[in-house]
């Protein structure tokens, strides 16, 4: 990793600071922070020049060992002779019911942000914030040198600013040489929810489950050639035929879940509400992965059943001239026993390349989506 400079003339002193990250989203969110943070202090500071340097620590992303995740970042500084450091994890941290997006120990020097606390979107603007923030927290006099005084009269936030500092949270000081930034308990956990499923990038799952393409595609072709689901498909309802749909999805979901272990149990009663809300994210990963899956089969399954079944023989099997309507319902019948096939290939599918597929690099952790054991739920 480089280090990004910025600041140009006369600077009065020096700061080189960490970015700590977890491999995944928070690196590629550290590298983008590496590139714009410069400039950002350089105009907050112009006395102070900043130096930023990113490294990688599976450590703080890790879910299944005890870690703490100030003691990586407190080592890197050490070793590196930082001024101070920030952590970036894809670990969710909560104080009671109520996520903790950043907290910093101003004693050692480190701060650390919880990714999934800021949600699915705007995500590089949001972090940049709660890195600000952590920034004036740990080094007061570098991150906030001399400013041009405000213009007279009221200044107003713009929307873009307070919807920022309301992803941020509340600042909240429950010791003397640490502070910690916490979300409101209803909005911040539904933001935290889909921050978790963001970084677990569900778009992959579909690309990553080969065998359950294969299996789906060949009980798809096998189905288009059988007459007896040509009359299926033509006597069912569409409200029956969207339920079979959901069904077979929700059935290819529980066999990826159950069957390699992603679902996971708490080990001590306090950890409940976190299990519960790790379960959570997995199951939509999981849903948005397959989802997709069931989609694409039935637009190129309509499209070959409109391709392969001639009108003139169809209609000799149904009784009657087919519409666009019958196709589609031939294929929607098709494609929910393709993705009952499908269910066969995921349970043929290894544990590593599911949890691969759903949760990246920490499938070689073991078992993907816990919080960390020690102080998951607040600094």
């Amino acid at each position: 990793m480089t280090e990004r400079r910025a600041g140009e003339g006369p600077a009065q002193r020096q700061v080189v600071a960490g970015l700590v990250a977890a491999p995944g989203l928070p690196l590629e969110l550290a590298e983008d922070l590496a590139d714009r943070l410069p400039g950002v202090m350089a105009a907050r500071a112009p006395r102070v020049r900043w130096a930023f340097v990113v490294r990688p620590e599976p450590l703080v992303g890790t879910a299944d060992i005890d870690v703490d995740l100030v003691r990586p970042a407190r080592e890197r500084l050490l070793a590196e002779g930082w001024e101070l450091a920030i952590c970036l994890t894809d670990l969710p941290v909560r104080v009671g019911r109520r996520p903790v997006t950043a907290f910093a120990s101003r004693a050692l020097g480190v701060g650390v942000v919880s990714v999934p606390a800021f949600g699915a979107v705007d995500l590089a603007e949001r972090v940049l914030q709660a890195v600000l923030y952590l920034l004036d927290e740990l080094a007061p006099d570098a991150a906030s040198g001399p400013r041009q005084s405000p213009p007279p009269g009221p200044r107003r936030r713009s929307w873009r600013r307070r919807l920022l500092d309301s992803a941020v949270g509340s600042r909240d000081a429950p010791e003397q040489d640490s502070v910690r930034f916490v979300a409101a308990a209803s909005v911040g956990n539904i933001r935290l929810l889909l921050g978790m499923v963001r970084a677990n990038r569900p778009w992959r799952l579909m690309i990553g489950l080969s065998r359950v393409l294969v299996a789906a595609a060949g009980t798809a072709a096998f189905g288009l050639s059988s007459a007896s689901l040509w009359w299926i498909g033509d006597a069912m309802s569409w409200p029956r035929l969207l339920a079979m749909d959901l069904v077979a999805a929700l059935i290819i979901c529980v066999t990826l879940i159950v069957g390699h272990r992603l679902w996971e149990r708490p080990q001590v009663p306090a950890a409940r509400e976190r299990v519960t809300l790790v379960n959570l994210a997995t199951a939509l990963t999981v849903a948005l992965g397959v989802l997709p899956l069931l989609a694409a089969l039935l637009v190129v399954t309509t499209l070959c059943a409109r391709a392969v079944l001639l009108q003139p023989v169809l209609g000799q099997q149904l009784g009657h001239p087919p519409r666009i309507g019958d196709y589609i319902g031939i294929a929607s019948l098709v494609s929910a026993l393709a993705v009952l096939g499908g269910a066969l290939g995921a349970a043929l599918e290894t544990d590593v390349t599911v949890r691969e597929a759903a949760y990246g690099y920490r499938a070689a952790d073991g078992r993907a989506g816990h919080e960390r054991r020690s102080g998951a739920d607040g600094p």
